[in-house]
């Protein structure tokens, strides 16, 4: 009794995930074809959901009518289906990746200005350096009883110097809290970068592989549970069209304890062989006497 129940509950098990793969796939699709096409958004909507409405009942149509229908428009029909799987497919991607930039692109300026900021404080450094050389050789120059000269040239370059040093402190200031930024907003894409320094390569490379491996599975799985939902629902029906063998498990209670009936039993009757035997008998006694 436990089998045929799950018999009869596993299809309803596989529509229900063809619906739920099939449902997100669209949704996904809908909304990153009406991102591509922003100017109509409304009715790349309307006209998206509607195909992929209808590319999942040509699917059913096809496993449910194949012989039936006519090659040039079974063909057609098959044709028109791959390609809505590649359409929802192009859709998912851009959906995915439009959400992956809007989760990435705080990351990036971030990681922009770090760049540049390390860039002028390597400048800045550079600098202090050129100021130090340059009023080193400025005292070189002079003899040794120019104290006063020298004097002179230290005061000329010191504020320069500091004011240098100013700049980088503020600068390794700024590039700290950068970094603290990065760490916090970096949580969100933390896997990617993880894998992407794992396999040498960046991020942009390792979540467009990750969005293929999805477009690839996700639609094309959803057209093929819906398939296997209809197969799912005719071997349940072929199993419920199938007589029953009457056991007494399946009899109802008052077909197990009902009063079972005797057959009558029914007198020998003499055969018409009998019959003639007795009235012959009967007449040569009647000739004898």
């Amino acid at each position: 009794m436990e089998i045929k129940r799950t018999k009869r509950i596993f299809p309803w098990v596989v529509a229900f995930s063809a619906v739920a793969v099939a449902f997100s796939a669209a949704f996904f699709s809908v909304f990153g074809l009406s991102k591509l096409f922003g100017g109509a958004e409304l009715s790349v909507i309307i006209m998206a959901g509607s195909l992929e409405f209808s590319k999942l009942v040509v699917a059913t149509f096809l496993y449910r009518y194949w012989d039936s229908v006519v090659r040039g428009l079974r063909y057609y029909l098959l044709l028109g289906v791959f390609i809505l799987v590649a359409i929802t497919s192009a859709g998912i991607f851009g959906f995915l990746s439009n959400a992956y930039q809007g989760a990435t692109i705080e990351f990036e300026k971030q990681s922009t200005v770090l760049l540049y900021k390390g860039e002028q404080l390597a400048q800045l450094q550079e600098d202090k350096e050129f100021l130090k050389q340059e009023m080193n050789a400025a005292i070189a120059e002079l003899p040794d009883n120019y104290i006063t000269a020298k004097r002179s040239i230290r005061a000329e370059y010191n504020p320069k110097v500091l004011r240098t040093n100013d700049e980088m402190l503020a600068i390794k200031q700024e590039i700290g809290e950068l970094k603290t930024k990065i760490v916090d907003t970096g949580v969100d894409v933390g896997p990617a970068i993880y894998l992407a320094r794992a396999f040498n390569t960046d991020i942009d490379t390792v979540v467009k592989f990750f969005i293929l491996i999805l477009i690839f599975v996700f639609d094309p799985l959803a057209v093929s549970l819906v398939i296997a939902a209809n197969i799912a629902f005719e071997k349940a029906m072929e199993n419920d069209d199938k007589p029953r063998e009457v056991t007494r498990k399946n009899r109802k209670f008052w077909e197990v304890y009902k009063d079972k009936k005797v057959p009558a039993i029914e007198p020998d009757l003499p055969t018409d062989v009998e019959f003639e035997e007795v009235n012959d008998t009967k007449r040569r006694d009647r000739e004898e006497i």
